[in-house]
């Protein structure tokens, strides 16, 4: 608890901080691609601990700096320090990290299938992002984007409706083994258990890896600056990410950014021979647990890929509802955001581990799925 409230406090402070000290800690590269602040000239990390983050450029290069931040796995009761470095040349950032985030995680909510650990990142994006012929589909052999805080998004699971499976619930969903072509993917954000993630819509690898499915609840608020939400990280295609309000240019007002997804109506129809309605303990109406219950409409303000442009600036928004931050790319992708164990069967690194019953083991000489921890050995 004492914990808690020092940290509100070092977050209140902190924000202050950073509106006064915005030229260092936002404050970006030469084309030439000098060290501004945070590299090789200047060593000093700065601090982004629960930082809110101001600024809108939609140049990576104007956020290198070395960064850092003490946190607290909540429920490990552990400490960790976060170290993020973003560089530049004239024409791409490389963002550095350990992947552990800017804020306390692993709160109560949350139930964790492997402990987080530091994971070592290196990934690049391009300084000039454009616009490509078609856009390119998510995949889970690869990182989606890379927040200003160090942690990557990863929005697809490898859950699915499989009711065939030999790891599928009562419902005839597992958590693990689904590609993401798999008719009805399960996504993350639209079940209850959210997969163990915690309060900020994330939770960790079979590596120990931290990442988000979603909205990180944090480095933006409720409160944004007169132009919107600021930038919180980028795609893996160079286009900036944006919190969740725009300046409507229409209205002159600030408000949320609305995805243009909707459910579909009525009740579900088989795929590939397969409907989770059949089963009693899923819903017989699209409901949202499924990518396919979605389907992509005009109802809202931003494109396919939950993206939109802006004063002449493309960007993609967090919103409140499916996709939460993208739905696919509408630039090029760089290679560096492919996972390196992207071959693992059953999809891919992020495939999440089944977990027995609280207060249980599982059977006696079961092997997990691979890359997943081993079981406990009872006492």
């Amino acid at each position: 608890m004492n914990h808690k409230k020092n940290s509100i406090n070092k977050r209140l402070t902190l924000g202050a901080a950073i509106l006064v000290s915005a030229g260092l800690v936002l404050q970006g590269c030469g084309a030439d691609g000098g060290v501004s602040a945070g590299g090789e000239e200047d060593s000093a990390a700065i601090d982004i601990a629960y930082a809110i983050f101001t600024q809108q450029s939609a140049d990576c290069a104007d956020y290198s700096n070395a960064l850092t931040a003490s946190v607290l796995d909540i429920t490990q009761n552990m400490g960790f320090e976060a170290s993020m470095d973003i560089s530049n040349t004239s024409d791409t950032c490389t963002f550095t990290s350990n992947s552990i985030p800017n804020h306390d995680f692993n709160d109560a909510s949350a139930h964790f299938a492997t402990p987080t650990s530091e994971y070592a990142l290196q990934l690049s994006v391009v300084r000039d992002a454009t616009m490509a012929a078609s856009s390119t589909a998510l995949t889970q052999g690869s990182e989606d984007a890379i927040f200003l805080n160090g942690v990557v998004l990863d929005i697809l699971s490898a859950g699915c409706y499989a009711p065939a499976s030999p790891d599928a619930g009562d419902d005839g969903n597992t958590a693990i083994g689904c590609n993401d072509t798999a008719p009805w993917l399960l996504d993350p954000l639209g079940v209850d258990h959210k997969f163990g993630a915690d309060a900020h819509n994330a939770h960790t690898q079979p590596t120990g890896q931290y990442h988000y499915h979603g909205n990180p609840m944090a480095m933006f608020d409720d409160n944004p600056g007169p132009d919107g939400s600021p930038v919180i990280g980028f795609a893996a295609d160079g286009f900036p990410i944006f919190g969740s309000y725009f300046l409507d240019p229409d209205t002159g007002a600030l408000r949320k950014a609305l995805s243009g997804y909707s459910l579909k109506t009525g009740n579900r129809v088989a795929i590939e021979g397969l409907n989770p309605s059949e089963n009693e303990l899923n819903s017989a109406d699209y409901d949202g647990t499924y990518v396919n219950d979605w389907e992509f409409s005009t109802s809202g303000d931003l494109d396919e890929c939950n993206g939109m442009t802006v004063n002449g600036q493309y960007g993609y928004y967090v919103t409140d509802s499916y996709p939460w931050v993208l739905a696919c790319f509408s630039g090029t992708p760089d290679a560096s955001f492919e996972k390196a164990d992207a071959g693992l069967p059953g999809g891919e690194l992020g495939a999440e581990c089944p977990q027995p019953p609280e207060g249980e083991l599982p059977p006696e000489g079961s092997e997990p799925p691979e890359g997943c921890p081993l079981p406990p050995v009872a006492s």
